[in-house]
């Protein structure tokens, strides 16, 4: 039969554990050894004599053992104390390893000699909490821990478990205490592992030890009776109290102990008070004044010394163990903040707060029990010359910086946004250091009516659409900072409707000024198609192309691009806006561009950034645009970096996140697809047609194909006629696409309106940590889309229909897994047998005429199994045949359904007339 498996050093916390005290502290072990007696003990080296119960007594019996010395020890035993598996004699060791620890980690440690005057360093001195806790343990520890009986003692005499962890705790102490940085600390004789004899240190020595075995404590106790009783110059009366630590029930005045008055004390205890008197005097010299009576008696302090020990002395007595107990009656509560104060009849409701030429008060404010003090109270608090004054019928600890405040309690002038900024923070920054800012009076209502959500509004009179919950709270957080003339950010998820919301605050204002919406040039279309779906009757004007102009202009929505914004910047700062929209603000979140600086040229009552990623790389992204929306709100660039987005990109400080937080949350509404309050009201499909423009390139090919290609088809007859009617339309669609895919030449960038949007979505989607299948007929437009999106970082895969059937799979999975978040695929070849329900978006880059084509493509993402909602784009060139046929399938039912059942050869039919009118490019207004 196999013996059991010795064990190794990780395995000796399962034996018994017992300490074997040294002479010189440090130098103590601890012995593993096994109370059953089986098997071979892995590394036994030494013979341990322990004793056990036999029958009724009990007999001394020699085991292997494994003697470890402490720094090895130690470690073993700590994690033997939370370790199940660990026998209960070294899991008590190990409760005792942690208390050392913990004392040490406490300053709770005495350097002092052995009894042959070797350094020594032990554990001290302990309050009532640990010596309770050293009894604990000792009480908890079983036999087998302190199984080895005393040396040269007959009878057989056992050591008492307190006295072995009191031992315990000294030796682990003298352990920890000689680290390589000890002799910096402590000097030499403290620090080295090796012996030091110091025999010229003993009653320096004995000095300190005392008092820390016996157990008492000192405290003081502070009579303010004192004040008016005792002669000019004396303040405060200290008494001395002597605390035993072995009872915490025994209490008595040092006098009354040397007068022999105090029972239930050792007789040691006087010499062992006047000792630990004689320590505190060292850290706080009054009290030495003491030590020259005959009998410990009240000690009268002075004014300066009762200012010491409401700072520095009563911290550095503290930490000699001697605390100072202040009387009952004296209030301790007084307290000082920063508050910001609107000057009198100064309005907080409206944009008159912010037109104001006054500037508010910012000054300390102090107050007792929570209670602001009148001016008159502060003024007597500044006034006083004592470190405790009478106010309010009680006396009142007086902080010498408290009653500096009193006395200088203006501390200057703020700007509205700046006095805003710190009452929203929370925070504010005097004479360098970081004090807390409130708000008091209008500036604390308008700090209440930013930080509380506005109840929703209901739809506009004008709006053709029924707003969801989450929209009309939003609309009705942008008419607040709207109408505070304080501006916001609107950062909802794309598919929230952010556009629809923006036009609903347009017609909620109602007012004469028109809104000027900046965006990119690939979302102009899509700007102008949602108002006139959404507010029809409203004007809309394109400030865009050679024959911009803002003349007669009268209310209603101007659109114009961040490039148009850029070069007719004075034009447009000319003109009257009601409402300015940055909308892709992350467009501007360069300050330093001059797109960013024409933008903020642009005067407006009140200014509304929309975007979905407000934080792409770095905090001075947010910034940007929140000093467009809001001027001065963060500060200068520099002030923001240095004060909150470098703590908070670093993760340096845990609150400075929060803190920037509090700040910027008024001004910043975020909403996610995924929130509680929005996911229910979402449906399960979206689908959304978003127009674009044909660049210049693109018109002039467009165009030019037009002209010569229907010369040609009005020629012909038959079946050549139908023939180039087919190859009409795929060259139309081609150059919508990409005149690189009509052309067959490189791509290159700018060229197509159709790629700069998706571009756009696409930068959005991922920014949200969203997937997204792109749709083409072409395999040749997938693989342009491919080398566009790998130039730009941007991690996809193409599958088309000879893409191998494992292969396919693998494409699936990657998908699925997040892997790679965008997936290009051809019409044909995806249009079935996939499952990807990952995808949140699908985007048909171009139009299949037979819309069923197109809904079997989306039901790739949109299909059992699905948990997000999905959204539906479908990339139309605007005044081209794809808007045109789009059109043409809703008016003629005839047409539709011959092209449900035909496809596009349905479309050869057409007459010259009815083709031309198809094919023709119509302009933008």
């Amino acid at each position: 039969m196999a013996s059991k498996r010795s064990p190794g050093r990780d395995d000796l916390v399962r034996c018994a554990a017992v300490f074997l005290p040294a002479p010189v502290p440090r130098e103590g072990r601890i012995a593993f050894w096994r109370p059953d007696g089986r098997g071979l003990l892995a590394g036994a080296a030494t013979e341990l004599t322990v004793v056990r119960r036999h029958g009724g007594g009990v007999r001394r019996r020699a085991v292997p053992a494994v003697e470890l010395p402490l720094d090895e020890a130690v470690p073993l035993l700590a994690r033997a104390r939370h370790d199940p598996g660990a026998h209960p004699a070294a899991a008590g060791w190990g409760a005792a390893v942690l208390h050392a620890v913990g004392l040490a980690a406490r300053g709770r440690l005495l350097p002092g000699l052995t009894a042959d005057g070797v350094d020594a360093w032990r554990a001290g001195p302990l309050d009532a909490e640990d010596v309770a806790h050293v009894r604990a343990v000792a009480a908890a520890l079983p036999p087998e821990g302190y199984a080895v009986p005393l040396p040269d003692r007959t009878p057989l005499e056992l050591p008492d478990p307190e006295h072995l962890v009191r031992a315990f705790l000294d030796a682990v102490t003298d352990t920890l205490s000689r680290t390589p940085a000890a002799a910096h600390a402590t000097g030499a004789p403290f620090a080295a592992r090796e012996p030091q004899r110091l025999p010229g240190a003993r009653d320096w020595a004995d000095e300190v030890a005392a008092g820390m075995d016996a157990g008492v404590r000192v405290s003081l106790r502070l009579d303010l009776a004192a004040y008016d009783a005792f002669d000019e110059g004396t303040v405060a009366a200290a008494v001395v109290q002597v605390h035993s630590l072995a009872d915490p029930t025994l209490l008595t005045d040092a006098a009354q102990l040397w007068q022999g008055g105090a029972g239930g004390f050792g007789p040691r205890a006087r010499v062992d008070t006047a000792l630990a008197l004689r320590r505190a005097a060292r850290v706080w010299e009054p009290l030495g004044r003491l030590l020259e009576l005959r009998v410990p008696d009240v000690l009268r302090v002075d004014e300066e010394e009762l200012y010491e020990l409401l700072g520095e002395g009563a911290q550095r007595l503290d930490a000699a163990g001697v605390a100072v107990h202040w009387p009952k009656e004296l209030a301790r509560d007084l307290t000082a903040r920063a508050v910001v104060r609107p000057a009198p009849g100064l309005a907080a409701d409206g944009r008159g707060f912010f037109d104001a030429e006054e500037l508010l008060q910012f000054r300390w404010q102090l107050a007792l029990g929570g209670e602001e003090l009148t001016e008159a109270e502060m003024d007597a608090l500044a006034e006083a010359q004592r470190p405790v004054v009478r106010l309010r019928d009680q006396w009142v600890l007086a902080d010498p910086a408290l009653v500096r405040k009193a006395r200088e309690r203006q501390l200057g002038l703020l700007g509205p946004l700046d006095a805003l900024s710190a009452v929203l923070s929370g925070e504010a920054e005097v004479e360098g250091e970081t004090v807390e800012a409130v708000p008091v009076g209008a500036l604390a209502r308008l700090r209440d009516r930013l930080t509380e959500p506005p109840e929703p509004l209901p739809e506009p009179d004008g709006l053709h659409a029924t707003l969801r919950g989450y929209q009309r709270r939003g609309l009705a957080w942008l008419d607040l900072m709207a109408s505070l003339g304080l501006g916001g950010v609107l950062a909802d998820d794309m598919g929230l409707g952010k556009t629809i919301t923006l036009i609903s605050l347009h017609l909620h204002r109602a007012r004469t000024e028109p809104t000027l919406v900046i965006c990119p040039a690939s979302l102009l279309g899509n700007w102008q198609r949602e108002i006139e779906r959404f507010a029809p009757g409203v004007p809309v004007r394109r400030f865009h192309g050679a024959a911009r102009t803002l003349d007669g202009l009268d209310g209603g929505f101007v659109l114009t691009t961040y490039g148009t914004m850029r070069t007719s910047a004075d034009e447009l700062a000319a003109q009257s806006w009601g409402l300015v929209v940055a909308d892709e603000a992350q467009h501007v979140k360069n300050p330093r561009s001059s797109t960013a600086g024409a933008l903020r040229t642009i005067p407006a009552p009140a200014r509304i950034a929309l975007t979905g990623t407000p934080v792409e790389n770095n905090l001075s992204e947010l910034w940007a645009i929140l000093d467009w929306t809001t001027p001065g709100l963060l500060g200068t660039l520099n002030s923001f970096r240095a004060r909150h987005a470098r703590a908070v990109e670093a993760g340096e400080d845990p609150l400075a996140a929060e803190r920037l937080a509090r700040l910027v949350r008024p001004f910043l509404l975020r909403r996610r697809k995924s929130d509680p309050g929005i996911a229910p009201e979402l449906p399960p499909k979206t689908e959304t047609d978003r127009p674009v423009s044909l660049t210049r390139e693109q018109a002039t090919l467009y165009e030019a194909v037009v002209r010569e290609t229907m010369a040609r088809i009005e020629a012909a007859e038959g079946i050549a006629r139908r023939g180039l009617v087919m190859k009409l339309l795929t060259a139309l669609k081609q150059i919508c696409n990409h005149p690189a895919q009509y052309l067959k030449d490189s791509a290159g960038t700018g060229r197509s309106g159709k790629l700069d949007l998706l571009d756009e979505l696409l930068d959005t989607i991922l920014s949200e940590d969203g997937s997204v299948l792109v749709f083409t007929q072409y395999v040749q437009m997938a693989r342009i889309i491919e080398r566009h999106l790998a130039g730009r970082g941007i991690r996809n895969q193409l599958l088309h229909g000879g893409t191998p059937v494992r292969e396919r799979e693998r494409m699936v999975d990657r998908f699925q897994s997040g892997e790679v978040p965008v997936f290009l695929l051809s019409l044909k070849a995806a249009g079935t047998g996939l499952n990807l329900t990952r995808a949140g978006h699908v985007v048909h880059y171009d139009r299949w005429w037979n819309p069923a084509v197109e809904e079997q493509a989306t039901d790739r993402a949109y299909r059992i199994g699905q948990t997000q909602a999905v959204q539906v784009h479908r990339l139309i060139s605007e005044g081209t045949v794809e808007e045109n046929i789009a059109l043409l399938l809703k008016s003629k039912r005839e047409l539709a359904d011959a092209v449900l059942s035909g496809g596009e050869t349905a479309l050869t039919e057409l007459t010259d007339a009815e083709l031309t009118e198809l094919v023709a490019l119509r302009r933008s207004a």
